[in-house]
């Protein structure tokens, strides 16, 4: 929830999430709030929840969780794959970068991404950083053919660098208790954790650069020495 709504304030394209209350008679009443597992059948479990808006649109087809190559490469927001690298390496994403791409209708052929699924930043429930060059990263190198330099993340990395530790708790003030288990103190830890790591998330960025990948391909030394 706090790394979406990081995301958000950020100018991501991401999926609104609010905490909602689930009550026992919905779950009741709602098959789809039914989970079979090995055979059984296990109901949801009622209180506090986290509701993420619906992406994509209606009907078969217009929405995916995978392109091939010529249609990735076509993606109409393909840019923001590069700036939601800053909101990955900032919260140290365990896993790759997931996104939905979706179109409105069947005529219409090139997709939008939205980025969902940030259940493994800050390393998943561990609340700890250990940063490698390859976390958080998109699976196929092509979402990156327009980071030419360090612009091509703006300007979401100066949003991020310039985030104050206010504002990041404004964004997790209201995350209900017993989701952290009461840990206030680990809480406030990771505030100021998520406070401190702004200032490294170019050498984050920089690190995937350098790595085996070569993610960056058309990114020019004559932009690289200028930022430098």
């Amino acid at each position: 929830m706090l790394a979406t709504r990081l995301g958000l304030a950020l100018g991501l394209p991401m999926p609104r999430v609010e905490v909602i209350e689930v009550s026992e008679w919905l779950i009741e009443h709602t098959p789809d709030l039914r989970i079979q597992l090995s055979g059984r059948e296990l109901a949801c479990q009622n209180g506090r929840q986290l509701a993420s808006l619906y992406v994509g649109a209606d009907g078969p087809g217009l929405a995916s969780d995978y392109l091939p190559g010529e249609l990735l490469r076509g993606v109409r927001n393909l840019a923001d794959f590069g700036r939601v690298l800053v909101l990955d390496k900032w919260t140290c994403n365990a896993d790759g970068r997931q996104a939905i791409f979706w179109r409105k209708t069947s005529i219409c052929h090139r997709y939008t991404a939205t980025f969902i699924d940030q259940g493994y930043c800050f390393n998943a429930g561990e609340w700890t950083f250990p940063d490698f060059p390859l976390r958080g990263v998109y699976a196929n190198n092509c979402v990156y053919k327009t980071v030419t330099g360090w612009e091509a993340f703006e300007p979401v990395l100066s949003r991020a660098e310039q985030m104050d530790v206010s504002d990041i708790w404004r964004m997790a003030a209201d995350i209900p208790e017993e989701w952290y288990e009461f840990d206030s103190d680990g809480l406030n830890r990771l505030v100021e954790k998520l406070y401190k790591r702004r200032t490294i998330i170019r050498d984050l960025i920089a690190a995937f650069r350098r790595s085996c990948r070569n993610p960056f391909p058309n990114w020019t030394a004559s932009r690289q020495v200028a930022a430098a």
